[in-house]
């Protein structure tokens, strides 16, 4: 079944503002010799790149179940969610650090930092205008939540991973100006380097994290407790139900719910009474939780 992805918008968003930011980043490092400035421009190509990266798994996500592959191929958009948390460690943290670490063994003075101030300004208002699209998408399905609890909770990861980018980005950008502003205003250079080494803790810090949240979706994670008492309850209503098992449940995709839940039906039923006890209660499930894809009945007695 081919799934739609809402986070598709956003995801193009951060390529468009990433790629510009990288060109106006590379040019002013070029003019200036900033290694904030250098750091920064790291992490907008890579952030680009993991953009791409993160469509190229929405659009295998969405290929249709095969003899090979029976479930489909949701958990694609994990796997690549999970090659974009190592991208921002190891490329986006790790040359940063690097670059950072050179610069304050072998410091140089900055050389006209007013293009570093108007780039800086420049990247928060592309920044701003991604992450404001991408907060919009990912505020639509975090509900009451927090945000962090609608992270933890949150079944589609190339929607937060943007939104972990972009924030990742603006904290970045503001170390960057703290790094370059003292270094240019105690005319000490070390500040410079000190803050591209923050730029790449920041990034490892945020692919950690990343990479912890993608984890437990990759290997397989149940679907919402409130959905799963839900649909306890709706078996449970049937009339020729007696009982109801715990039901099973794991994202096979973001909007793709695998069910498997033990049904005990009264003795006196007969088989066309339990074929259609069965439609009904498959019916009502997905009714109300079109995200339930594979339903999987199973006859079972508990007294």
């Amino acid at each position: 079944m081919e799934q739609q992805h809402e986070s598709k918008p956003a995801v193009i968003a951060a390529i468009v503002g990433n790629l510009a930011i990288a060109t106006i980043k590379f040019i002013a490092a070029a003019f200036t010799g900033s290694s904030a400035m250098i750091s920064e421009g790291i992490h907008s190509v890579v952030d680009t790149g993991n953009c791409c990266l993160l469509l190229v798994g929405l659009k295998k996500s969405e290929k249709p179940a095969n003899d090979r592959h029976p479930f489909g191929y949701g958990k694609e958009v994990y796997f690549w969610s999970l090659i974009v948390a190592m991208s921002v460690f190891g490329i986006g943290g790790g040359m940063s650090i690097y670059e950072g670490v050179i610069h304050l063994l072998d410091p140089s003075p900055l050389e006209n930092p007013t293009i570093n101030y108007i780039v800086l300004g420049l990247s928060m208002i592309f920044e701003g205008i991604s992450f404001t699209i991408a907060y919009r998408q990912f505020s639509r399905h975090k509900g009451s939540r927090g945000v962090i609890q609608a992270i933890r909770h949150g079944k589609d990861p190339s929607m937060f991973t943007v939104v972990f980018e972009d924030t990742a980005a603006l904290l970045g950008l503001v170390i960057a100006f703290v790094g370059i502003f003292l270094g240019h205003r105690l005319d000490n250079p070390y500040f410079d380097g000190a803050a591209s080494v923050g730029i790449g803790l920041l990034l490892a810090t945020v692919a950690i994290w990343l990479a912890v949240e993608t984890k437990g979706l990759l290997v397989g994670e149940r679907a919402d407790p409130a959905l799963v008492l839900e649909i306890e309850r709706i078996a449970a209503a049937d009339d020729v139900v007696v009982a109801v098992g715990h039901a099973l449940t794991m994202h096979l995709g973001p909007n793709e719910i695998l069910l498997n839940l033990g049904i005990e039906w009264a003795p006196s039923a007969s088989a066309d009474e339990i074929h259609a006890s069965i439609h009904r209660i498959e019916e009502r499930i997905t009714d109300k939780y079109p995200e339930v894809t594979r339903i999987y009945l199973e006859v079972e007695s508990f007294h």
